[in-house]
């Protein structure tokens, strides 16, 4: 359930652009994101830093799109984000008692120290890659192509690299004592 409620502002973004477009896209992302900050804050009095800092990003890119009227600074929001977050995962390796992977996932994974820190770089490494990839599709496709792959290319790999990440932690998780 929390997966939908983490995606459903990019599945909402992603119905308003095939129904109406870009521009009223952009305008549903915006109000999704902060029904999704709102409705978390109401419920929990908690919002995840997560979702604070897209909602953030895609008010500044989407604002700026719609006032510019240019699709490109939308464009550019999953890559500011993927990329933010692999600066985050690197920096945390230096500020912090642990690093952010162990942070988050701590709680629910027993792992060896130099297991996290691979498991941060990693995921470090994958935010990079996926902001470069979205980059990748938005200077050579066109716009329906670059919805296609911000929905169903960006989910589809990040599936893929959770499931390849659980792969390769099986043969280090510890038992509880």
């Amino acid at each position: 359930m929390k997966f939908l409620f983490d995606f459903f502002p990019i599945l909402f973004f992603y119905i308003a652009f095939k129904w109406q477009g870009i521009y009223v896209a952009v305008i549903v992302a915006i109000a999704a994101s902060a029904i999704q900050v709102s409705y978390s804050w109401l419920k929990h009095k908690h919002v995840e830093k997560t979702h604070i800092i897209t909602f953030v990003i895609i008010a500044i890119s989407g604002g700026a799109t719609l006032y510019l009227q240019d699709e490109m600074f939308f464009k550019w929001k999953p890559t500011i984000i993927n990329w933010l977050f692999g600066l985050a995962c690197i920096g945390s390796q230096f500020i912090g008692k642990d690093p952010i992977i162990k942070r988050l996932m701590g709680d629910n994974l027993l792992l060896p120290n130099n297991i996290w820190l691979r498991l941060n770089t990693i995921w470090a490494c994958f935010f990079i890659f996926m902001g470069t990839a979205n980059l990748a599709v938005v200077y050579n496709f066109d716009t329906d192509t670059w919805a296609d792959f911000k929905l169903f290319g960006m989910l589809g790999l990040t599936f893929l690299f959770i499931i390849a990440q659980g792969f390769y932690l099986m043969k280090y998780i510890e038992e509880p004592k």
